[in-house]
């Protein structure tokens, strides 16, 4: 069984925040999609180990903001390979409330769907979790990113939590300039693309990045770097 093939499935990237009684959280998620339109109603995937599955479960709330293209590494990966547990990511990250009460996150977010939750169905590792829309808005006419968009374009990666993670096998590296994986979440630093978003132009080798700095999705040292074989 070729598993590359689910790689062709085409998905989106969202933060799902959830909460009550002033204790919330969020997180990135890409299994998320519309069920019906009259009445309308989406579904999402969310891993049973992550915080956010705890809230949406204990508030049978929760709101997706639909991410766009602009969105830096440095927001996924606050919400996407750090837990909740440890930080608190809607700190300082711009939010309002909706009708729910459920924080919604503005900053890079071109939509957003405030849901009370239906029904929730056990995946094994993950659940289901199925609900109405009960208010929803655009907030920009930006382009929405894709998750091949994440990967492409981004350089970015699943998290192992993620319903869509597959372990990749090494690939051998061509071309004079090595690309370098982070070992915390395995986002990969390609010379060509570079940093922009980070202050890393374009055409610089590794070796050459100052040392303060850091992976853009999960913040760790330069040092935590190993050179892709």
């Amino acid at each position: 069984m070729n598993r590359k093939a689910l790689h062709k499935i085409s998905y989106g990237l969202y933060i799902v925040t959830s909460g009550q009684e002033g204790k919330f959280n969020g997180q990135v998620a890409n299994s998320m999609f519309q069920v019906t339109s009259d009445p309308s109603t989406v579904a999402v995937s969310i891993n049973k180990e992550n915080y956010t599955h705890e809230f949406i479960k204990e508030s049978r709330k929760f709101v997706i903001s639909i991410l766009s293209e602009s969105a830096p590494m440095t927001l996924i990966g606050l919400f996407g390979f750090k837990s909740g547990r440890d930080v608190n990511k809607l700190q300082n990250v711009k939010t309002k409330a909706g009708i729910t009460s459920v924080p919604i996150v503005l900053e890079h977010a071109i939509a957003y769907l405030e849901v009370e939750l239906e029904k929730e169905m056990d995946c094994g590792t993950h659940t289901i979790f199925f609900g109405k829309i009960v208010d929803c808005d655009i907030l920009t006419d930006a382009e929405p990113m894709t998750y091949a968009y994440y990967q492409k374009v981004k350089g970015g990666k699943s998290p192992k939590s993620a319903p869509t993670y597959i372990k990749e096998e090494p690939k051998t590296t061509g071309g004079t300039a090595a690309k370098y994986v982070c070992s915390v979440c395995g986002y990969v630093y390609d010379p060509v693309n570079g940093d922009p978003d980070n202050g890393v132009a374009p055409g610089t080798k590794f070796e050459d990045i100052p040392d303060s700095w850091t992976c853009p999705v999960c913040g760790a040292d330069k040092s935590k770097f190993e050179k892709e074989i």
